[in-house]
């Protein structure tokens, strides 16, 4: 296509549109566009001008910077121009010490902006009934406190569990800290430890701050954060608009009835046993090959010192001649791996790199749609955000609790509680918990995903909260083989089990 008629075909696009191109703009669409084939020309002006759309104009006139943003975006976009409607983002583990600093302010940030915006805090509007007032509540800082000399009655403060000095808890903000009195302080649901955030209620007497009730920040819907946020992809990935708004993928999502993911956790590789459940498991799939297995660690039913690494990758080569059995799969499906605590790494900090490269180079070079990750991971099946976490927190929350979790709520309620509020998969101390500190970001989940998979030796569970999905699916090879189902069609999780 010649030039003159590939920039006729720009100018008329943009103005039916309502856009016109300043004249450095338009050079540099047609110079990017003159290579393209004829047939694939239009439609790529299309998703430029999608892009374009999206981005917040100042005006009718596009200059060049908003066009190369545009094209950069575009060229991005592999989930749309290749149909890849399955991605994981590669995983990243580098970082400086300069972050620490950084990772509770953040995390304070985001659950005072979330709280800022729930119902019960924001201020009344013009006109409104002066009765509703009563149920308004005002957040205030620590340094308010601080700042009173008289007996205060009635405040709520939003801040980090902390003991500045051992064996006294201490509310703290970016402001300053104050001690605290929880010896009459009403726990609502929840798994309350050490470095998580909480909303205090009660009063300020003496320098001290007298508790009577400790509950989360309320939790908010993903819908609800992306109407502040807009179309901005906080979930991960190349492109810079989340694939929420993404109409071609939601049409995809929508042909893909079928769809299915199975989870695994705890597939102990080195169990004759478990080997031949997995034989069962892959022969009953066969037929209808699920769009991805999600294997979860640890890989190996113990340490092996020295020989762990040789027998796990001993292990590997086992399974992936048992895969070339069912072509179908092989074909059809991903195999996504996780690591485990105990699997071989560089130790128990999070995130977890993948497996190490001399483990799983052989199973690649046989399954070519075997794809190992970070721990934890996130995937993204056309619209829909899945994370996925291998770690037993539940008892390592429960142990490292302020006070134990009322009993009348099953602990699992109160963990889903707890994340969901926290917006975070450890709000536990880093010296229980180690975290790369510039990589703390990989374990937030804001705004709250589709669903959130936290494989746990723990009992089986599936629970809902705040419009997202999260579910352990137990230890497959130490709950009597039980796993997940999840359909993205209807979002619903489905409990199965392969009998022994």
């Amino acid at each position: 296509m010649s030039s003159f008629k590939i920039k006729t075909n720009v100018v008329t696009a943009f103005k039916m549109h309502g856009y016109s191109l300043k004249s450095d703009a338009l050079k540099y669409l047609v110079d990017v566009l003159l290579p393209v084939n004829e047939v694939l020309c239009e439609d790529w002006l299309d998703r430029i001008l999608e892009v374009v759309q999206k981005q917040p104009l100042k005006s009718a006139v596009i200059d060049k910077a908003t066009v190369e943003a545009a094209v950069q975006e575009c060229s991005h976009l592999r989930d749309d121009d290749r149909n890849e409607t399955l991605k994981l983002p590669p995983p990243n583990l580098h970082g400086s010490a300069k972050d620490k600093a950084d990772i509770f302010k953040d995390r304070y940030q985001i659950l005072y902006q979330r709280t800022s915006r729930h119902d019960l805090f924001t201020p009344l509007a013009l006109g409104a009934n002066p009765e509703e007032s009563s149920r308004k509540f005002q957040l205030k800082p620590v340094e308010y406190l601080l700042g009173c000399t008289a007996k205060v009655g009635d405040v709520l403060v939003l801040g980090m569990l902390t003991q500045i000095n051992e064996g006294r808890f201490s509310l703290e903000d970016p402001t300053g800290a104050v001690p605290l009195d929880l010896s009459k302080t009403n726990f609502h649901v929840g798994l309350f430890t050490e470095n998580c955030f909480v909303l205090a209620e009660g009063s300020y007497e003496d320098k001290v701050f007298q508790v009577n009730a400790l509950g989360f920040p309320p939790a908010e819907p993903s819908q609800t954060t992306r109407a502040y946020f807009g179309n901005i992809n906080f979930f991960g990935g190349e492109s810079k608009t989340s694939v929420k708004s993404s109409a071609r993928l939601k049409a995809l999502e929508e042909q893909a009835e079928d769809a299915i993911f199975v989870f695994l956790s705890d597939v102990w590789l080195d169990q004759a046993k478990v080997m031949e459940k997995l034989r069962i498991l892959f022969a009953g799939y066969s037929t209808l090959p699920p769009t991805a297995f999600v294997f979860c660690g640890n890989f190996t039913s113990a340490p092996y010192g020295p020989n762990h690494v040789k027998t796990l990758r001993e292990s590997m080569r086992e399974l992936a001649d048992m895969l070339l059995e069912f072509p179908a799969l092989v074909e059809s499906s991903r195999f996504v791996f996780v690591p485990g605590p105990l699997d071989p790494g560089p130790g128990k900090i999070l995130p977890r790199p993948a497996l190490p490269k001399v483990i799983t180079e052989e199973l690649q070079s046989k399954i070519p749609t075997a794809i190992f990750t970070s721990n934890p991971c996130r995937i993204q099946f056309c619209t829909q955000e899945i994370v996925v976490f291998r770690e037993d927190i539940i008892q390592k929350m429960s142990r490292n609790c302020v006070r134990f979790p009322n009993p009348e709520t099953s602990i699992t309620q109160h963990f889903v509680k707890t994340i969901v509020s926290q917006a975070h998969l450890v709000p536990l101390p880093l010296h229980v918990s180690p975290v790369y500190w510039a990589l703390d970001n990989a374990l937030r989940i804001y705004p709250l995903p589709d669903v959130i998979v936290c494989a746990d030796k723990f009992d089986p569970f599936t629970e809902t909260s705040a419009e997202c999905c999260i579910f352990n699916p137990g230890s497959f090879a130490g709950s009597g083989y039980l796993f997940k189902v999840y359909l993205p069609a209807t979002k619903t999780v489905e409990d199965s089990k392969i009998e022994t």
